[in-house]
């Protein structure tokens, strides 16, 4: 029996070494092919979101219209926040997680290899079908990334079916990537890999998966009865035939809020990795840390309606979410208060990912403090809807999510090309966006706080001044990332060789084998005393 799966494991290595040409990217079950393919994706997700961004500033760099038409410029706002959301943060984070969580716990592959291909592949069709949604009569979705009824029913134009069936197919490949995760981190961790002894970025990642399952049917649910209100006369959320569009934001936003918790978890586990190693230091406060970000994603379940504050909901209910939302402050806290605890009086250096973990920290902080003004329900009827939310998101989801993604991809690169990347280019790439990234979101604190509504073409004349501002600072971050697109392909192409260990002072399984990474990892899984 031995000896037949033995010949069964040679023949299979034969076969599967590396299929070559565009048949490995289409056939391909190894999760480090797959994790390139996500990365990749988003990356170019990224840059089409950020190419709507900059028709979004361009157009309000000056008071009046300028270059685009109103219904145009919604459609931008709209289709903006889906790509930036679901198109370039989720799937870099599961890029992120194809790649290191089987390196990290040992295992050989992912536990289902071939639904890991089938989740990559039916993203690039979901997003291609939004996007040709935009060349329809009338236009692509132009209600808003949170498509509220009666915008997304009653007033939306033809494309609303495609939009739907774009967001359902992203939504199966997130179940799909969810369930893969969870199945890989309870069943293949390597012998004497414990529960308390996995790496944060997995505990992160396992708690995003749960997180992942339990809300996307609920978004399924949503957009669903969008559809049959708009197409089958249902009236779910139509007044007139006894339904309620405040029914539509309470279970919009029960997927909404764990989303934004999904956008963060894993960015904890990236900085949490990344600030020990530059540190020379073990994390400070492992289990506080691990017990901060379960306790985050149980309340995410408690604050949906905090969005909801100026619908007139009864003071009980505002009291009720007004404190959830603040008791959230309390282990986000926590976490900030380990990693500048884990920083404090160690062998700091500052190399380009660690550089991005501090700004993490730094600004992902500012963006917590405003959410805690957002949270206070008489001071959110003045903030609600103005551009101080759309600064409060952006800090939180740019120098956040986006900031630890591009952390991880510095820390992790040279661990997957063998070799090190530029890192004078990294540095200047660094210091453009941490300037430009400050310049574009910090003065909407201000414009919001003075009244200027979000989504709306055109504004006020004493808003002029912050707006130029505010647009050349996107145009100098989007500009800013291209430095990283080239600090990619010269790394891809070649340069000083990597260590195994890459980082003097990492620790963790995916030091122990060589730079780049062996097309399969582990033959014979690792034993962790």
């Amino acid at each position: 029996m031995s000896a037949a799966v033995t010949d069964h494991e040679h023949d299979h290595e034969h076969h599967d070494h590396k299929p070559s040409g565009i048949k490995r990217w289409f056939y391909t079950t190894n999760h480090k092919d797959i994790g390139s393919m996500y990365l990749i994706f988003a990356l170019v997700m990224f840059f089409i979101g950020g190419a709507m961004a900059m028709v979004i500033r361009a157009e309000l760099f000056q008071p009046g219209m300028q270059f685009v038409e109103p219904n145009f410029f919604n459609q931008m706002t709209t289709v903006h926040g889906l790509i930036m959301v679901f198109g370039a943060v989720m799937p870099a984070f599961t890029g992120l997680a194809n790649w290191m969580i089987p390196m990290m716990i040992g295992a050989p592959d992912m536990a289902l290899p071939r639904m890991n291909n089938w989740s990559f592949w039916i993203l690039p069709f979901a997003f291609l079908i939004l996007l040709m949604s935009l060349f329809m009569p009338g236009g692509g979705p132009s209600f808003g990334w949170t498509f509220y009824a009666p915008l997304s029913t009653t007033y939306s134009g033809d494309s609303t079916a495609l939009f739907v069936f774009s967001v359902h197919i992203m939504g199966i490949s997130s179940i799909m990537g969810a369930i893969n995760v969870i199945v890989t981190i309870f069943n293949l961790r390597a012998p004497g890999m414990t529960w308390m002894k996995m790496p944060l970025f997995v505990w992160t990642w396992l708690i995003t998966a749960f997180l992942l399952i339990m809300v996307m049917p609920v978004l399924a649910g949503v957009v669903t009865m969008v559809l049959t209100d708009k197409y089958f006369a249902t009236s779910f959320f139509d007044a007139a035939g006894g339904g309620d569009p405040v029914l539509f934001q309470h279970i919009f936003w029960f997927f909404g809020h764990p989303e934004v918790y999904i956008m963060i978890l894993p960015a904890f586990g990236i900085v949490s990795s990344i600030v020990p190693t530059f540190a020379r230091k073990p994390l400070f406060g492992y289990a506080s840390m691990v017990y901060a970000t379960s306790s985050i994603a149980l309340l995410s379940f408690l604050v949906w309606a905090h969005h909801m504050f100026t619908t007139g909901m009864p003071v009980a209910g505002a009291l009720f979410f007004m404190y959830c939302t603040m008791l959230i402050a309390v282990p986000t806290g926590v976490k900030v208060f380990n990693w500048v605890a884990t920083m404090w009086r160690g062998a700091m250096t500052f190399e380009v990912p660690m550089m991005f973990a501090l700004a993490f920290i730094v600004l992902f902080t500012i963006g917590g403090f405003s959410g805690l003004m957002l949270a206070i329900t008489p001071a959110d009827f003045q903030y609600h809807d103005t551009y101080f939310v759309v600064a409060h998101f952006h800090y939180v989801l740019v120098t956040g999510a986006v900031f630890s993604i591009i952390a991880g991809a510095y820390y992790w690169l040279p661990k997957w090309t063998g070799f090190m990347y530029d890192e004078k280019l990294g540095q200047w790439h660094f210091w453009c966006s941490l300037i430009s990234v400050n310049l574009l979101f910090f003065p909407m604190h201000f414009v919001g706080l003075a009244g200027m509504p979000r989504r709306i073409p055109d504004y006020a004349l004493q808003f002029a001044d912050f707006n130029a501002f505010i647009s050349i600072g996107g145009f100098l971050f989007g500009a800013s990332q291209l430095i990283f697109v080239w600090v990619l392909v010269k790394c891809a192409r070649g340069g000083e060789k990597a260590t195994a260990q890459v980082w003097e002072g990492a620790e963790g399984l995916e030091w122990e084998v060589p730079s780049p990474a062996p097309y399969h990892t582990f033959e014979t899984p690792p034993v962790i005393k």
